[in-house]
Parts: structure tokens; C-alpha cells; sequence
């Protein structure tokens, strides 16, 4: 596979995590794979009542705080789904959300260069 391939599939499995565990996919989802990073940008995740949630500054910290939750239960079928696509060992992963803006930002370190294990 050539690593524009990789962050397709990666793409791809993130979608499928988003509509199984928080309910609903991302508008437009983004990988980009720099060395042993993998990093992944969803756009327009929130929902309609999470968006209007979003005025308050209560609101936001209860979305961020139900949504951190979720995604921390469901991490292991994260890491397994997109384990499936790179088979490397996934040291960590991060993510944050922008109420905002209405992204999402999900970074991964790998145990290898992910540029040198896929052609480009």
C-alpha cells in the first residue's frame, strides 16, 4: 500500500469508530502520517444539540467531558481498528475536541516510521 492508501483506510476505520461509539461520523475526516505520528482531523463531528450546548461555557465543558469519557471506554477498538490497517505497535494517542470550530484532533505515536514502512 502507498501511505496515501494507509490514511484512507485510517480515515476510513476512525469514520466507522465515530458512528459506532459516539454516534455519529465526522463531515470530513483528514489523516496525515508524518514519521511515527499519525494524525487525523474530523470537521463537523458535533451534533445539532451539541453545537447548541456549545454557548455556554457549562456546555462546553460537559461536552468535552462526555466526550473525552467516551472516547477513553472505546480506545481499545480504536487502537485495534487502525492496528489493522498499519500493524504496528501504537505507543500512544491523544485527542481533543473544539467546540468551537467544531473539530476533532486525534494524534498517535507508533513505534515506527511510518513513512519508510509504506511507499509514497
Amino acid at each position: 500500500m502507498t501511505k496515501g492508501q494507509v490514511e484512507a483506510k485510517i480515515s476510513e476505520a476512525v469514520t466507522k469508530f465515530e458512528r459506532e461509539f459516539m454516534g455519529r461520523g465526522p463531515k470530513q475526516i483528514k489523516t496525515v502520517i508524518v514519521e511515527d505520528l499519525i494524525i487525523i482531523r474530523l470537521i463537523g463531528f458535533l451534533s445539532k444539540s451539541e453545537q447548541k450546548l456549545a454557548e455556554s461555557s457549562q456546555g462546553v465543558e460537559l461536552i468535552k467531558r462526555v466526550r473525552s469519557n467516551l472516547f477513553e471506554n472505546a480506545r481499545e477498538y480504536l487502537e485495534s481498528l487502525i492496528k489493522e490497517v498499519i500493524d504496528v505497535n501504537i505507543i500512544s494517542i491523544h485527542s481533543d475536541v473544539s467546540t468551537k470550530t467544531g473539530e476533532k484532533i486525534i494524534v498517535l505515536t507508533v513505534d515506527e516510521n511510518l513513512e519508510q514502512k509504506f511507499d509514497k
